[in-house]
């Protein structure tokens, strides 16, 4: 990979922030967008903008073939069997409460039980509280080790014949660990339980197969995998969709509609209600195109790269507490961190103040910062675009931030 033709293709990262160029390390909660993405989008509203699956001149066919198109590339993203398999949503939030409200509440009953783990983003656990709160069955947590992995043995020992959900992050948007989720699939599957996974995290760096995996439900975000926001994916099980009641009514997922009564499209239509969000299906069309010709392993073996010089480089900074695997083989492009006596917030105020954007805050896992004994961290996250350049301005910027603090107080 070279990194700087790549960062050319990024018009947002040639810019001074605060009177120094821009080092943007916050890509765990939003990537940025290449000109190819840009310009697919721009097309689209300037060339062929029409609705789709509804008229037969030729913007609306033109719309339709690169919506539909979109989805095929998806489908060999992720290698689902079909593009049955494969719906359009808003996000990964949409996504996981789709299944929550679909599935879950129609299978589920009394006693039942979901099985989630410490390190689920809030997105992976409001709406299975809200699932046992109208069904009655019982949110069960996975402990984690100490250095915030899953161990398979515990897994073992949570999951029962009475489990019927298990959703676990493919990737922790805080510690960067990667979990066996083939192998919880296999777990889950024992007892007869559905596998869910919240794949936000790991669909934009590293290549995902979820008929590999053997996942029951996988949820994605385009905006994190330099698509653009507005736009996910809901793959699930043909069989399970099937069998599933749409959330969303009106038009476009409709077959027949009487007076009293109406029948739904087949997949993986009914499941997406109104006018669909096209630009947003094209502009992710592209971000495959674009990720495809890197190459997620390229990617993937960049991010750890990254991951490990950055921790190595930390490391040395007296006071600093990185959270989560020593080892960066076993995580993503994250490093979340705090520095002693140093409020997380003040940490990226002072980064901000130099060009260098970080995330601090509870990161929407506040049962994960409870396990941490933590209210709140700092994180630096990483894509294929950034450098060792700029983690050495990142360390530069923590070092002042320190010493800043040391002398006030």
């Amino acid at each position: 990979m070279n990194i700087m033709d790549i960062r050319q293709m990024f018009p947002i990262l040639h810019q001074e922030v605060n009177g120094s160029p821009l080092v943007y390390l916050d890509s765990a909660a939003t990537s940025q967008k290449p000109i190819q993405v840009i310009e697919a989008i721009d097309s689209y509203y300037r060339q062929y903008n029409s609705n789709v699956h509804r008229g037969v001149h030729t913007l609306g066919t033109k719309a339709t073939d690169g919506y539909e198109g979109a989805r095929e590339k998806v489908r060999k993203f992720i290698n689902a069997k079909s593009t049955e398999e494969v719906i359009f949503t808003r996000g990964t939030t949409t996504s996981l409460n789709t299944v929550a409200a679909s599935y879950a509440r129609a299978n589920l009953q009394e006693g039942d039980e979901i099985v989630i783990s410490y390190m689920e983003h809030h997105s992976n656990i409001i709406p299975w509280q809200q699932v046992a709160k109208a069904t009655g069955a019982i949110l069960k947590y996975l402990p984690l080790q100490e250095d915030g992995t899953i161990s398979l043995e515990d897994v073992k020992n949570t999951v029962t014949d009475q489990t019927k959900i298990v959703s676990i992050m493919h990737v922790s948007n805080v510690l960067g660990v990667i979990n066996p989720i083939k192998e919880i699939a296999q777990i889950a599957h024992q007892h007869g339980a559905v596998m869910v996974v919240d794949g936000a995290q790991s669909a934009p760096h590293m290549k995902v197969d979820v008929q590999d995996l053997d996942c029951d439900f996988f949820a994605m975000s385009g905006h994190k995998m330099c698509g653009p926001t507005g736009i996910g994916i809901l793959y699930g099980k043909k069989q399970l969709l099937e069998n599933m009641e749409p959330i969303e009514f009106g038009g476009e997922m409709i077959d027949f509609v009487g007076l009293q009564e109406s029948t739904w499209k087949e997949l993986p239509w009914k499941f997406e209600g109104g006018t669909p969000i096209i630009a947003g299906a094209i502009g992710l069309g592209a971000a495959i195109d674009f990720l495809e010709e890197i190459g997620r392993d390229n990617i993937e073996a960049h991010e750890h790269k990254l991951a490990a010089y950055a921790m190595e480089q930390m490391s040395a900074i007296e006071g600093m507490t990185i959270f989560g695997p020593k080892d960066a083989s076993k995580k993503a492009g994250v490093v979340t961190f705090n520095i002693d006596e140093v409020h997380p917030h003040d940490v990226a105020t002072i980064l901000d103040a130099d060009g260098i954007a970080v995330r601090a805050g509870h990161h929407c896992a506040q049962p994960l910062m409870k396990w941490l004994k933590v209210s709140s961290t700092a994180r630096a996250s990483f894509y294929l675009y950034n450098s060792e350049e700029d983690i050495d301005r990142l360390v530069q910027g923590l070092v002042k931030t320190k010493e800043y603090f040391s002398d006030v107080f």
